[in-house]
């Protein structure tokens, strides 16, 4: 297998993972646009690029592919995934397969609004969320929200611009400097989850599932984790995720309050957090080996252990870097 990554940033040890798990059998090949990012020194070659949204990118990644035979390509950052989605026709061609979702379903993952409007369409539990003031304001009146409530970007990732907000004076403030933000439900009395799932680019259904509460988090997500089982979750994700088309790994925040499981959000890519699923020995890169050979991977959940702790730290790479 010979997979590139784009976009590879700071994620040194998913890079790692991945040669661990394949050995020195294919290529890691990484892209980033900067020779300052730390990840593109773990991958076998490396490329700097122009920026994802220069009009030669993608001829630039495609060409990419050509060189090093490439099977199989993913980003891992959010507004890339949606590049790479419209251009699955020119990957396809060229015999890679693309780690994101098609279309349609990147669309609705990046607008946090469109998210919730099609959640309930669905029939799946999701955190209530307002678009505009106004209709907040009615339901308020209406004593069917309360402060506090949590307000953030409706397009964005990595929590900037989230905050909790306490009184209307204060949300009016925010919404008049930022109109985009959307207002949800402040769910602080309910316990903070994430799923990093596995869905086969075959069959298109989830095959593997790895769930953590998390301990503490910071700006771009959680950094301390502990491990759970649970069927009735189980059950709630292969139910949500009939509904939308993804293809490969995805990252989903839930919420658990009163014995029910609530969808906030899913980033259509490998989580910041992956790394505890791998560690837990819930293998991604296995299954997208099998997928490159054209075998279609049997569903398989549950099989790790309870109670294991994932607990980052800081790490550095020191490079000699060229001219």
């Amino acid at each position: 297998m010979n997979i590139l990554f784009c976009s590879v940033g700071r994620r040194c040890q998913l890079l790692q993972n991945f040669r661990q798990t394949m050995g020195m059998d294919g290529k890691i090949i990484a892209t980033d646009m900067s020779n300052t990012a730390p990840a593109i020194y773990m991958a076998d070659k490396f490329y700097i690029v122009p920026e994802v949204n220069d009009e030669k990118y993608i001829a630039t990644i495609l060409d990419i592919c050509e060189k090093e035979k490439i099977n199989v390509i993913t980003t891992l950052i959010d507004p890339e995934i949606k590049i790479l989605a419209e251009h699955r026709k020119e990957f396809g061609e060229r015999g890679v397969e693309v780690l994101a979702p098609f279309r349609e379903t990147a669309e609705i993952c990046f607008n946090k609004y469109e998210m919730f409007k099609y959640l309930k369409e669905n029939g799946i539990d999701t955190v209530m969320t307002y678009g505009d003031i106004e209709s907040f304001v009615k339901e308020l009146d209406e004593n069917k929200i309360k402060f506090p409530v949590f307000v953030k970007p409706r397009e964005g990732s990595g929590s900037v611009g989230a905050r909790k907000i306490t009184n209307l004076s204060e949300l009016k403030e925010a919404m008049v400097e930022d109109p985009r933000l959307i207002i949800q439900e402040y769910m602080g009395d309910s316990i903070d989850l994430d799923a990093d799932i596995y869905i086969d680019t075959i069959s298109h259904e989830p095959v593997a599932l790895f769930s953590k509460k998390k301990l503490e988090t910071k700006i771009g997500g959680a950094n301390k984790t502990i491990s759970f089982k649970d069927d009735k979750l189980v059950e709630f994700v292969k139910k949500a995720l009939k509904v939308f088309k993804f293809n490969g790994p995805i990252d989903m925040d839930l919420w658990y309050r009163n014995g029910r499981y609530y969808l906030s959000e899913i980033n259509p890519r490998f989580g910041g957090a992956y790394l505890h699923a791998y560690g837990a020995g819930v293998d991604f890169v296995r299954l997208i080996e099998n997928n490159v050979k054209g075998k279609e991977n049997e569903p398989c959940f549950n099989n790790y252990d309870d109670n294991i702790a994932m607990l980052m730290y800081d790490g550095a790479v020191i490079q000699k870097l060229g001219e």
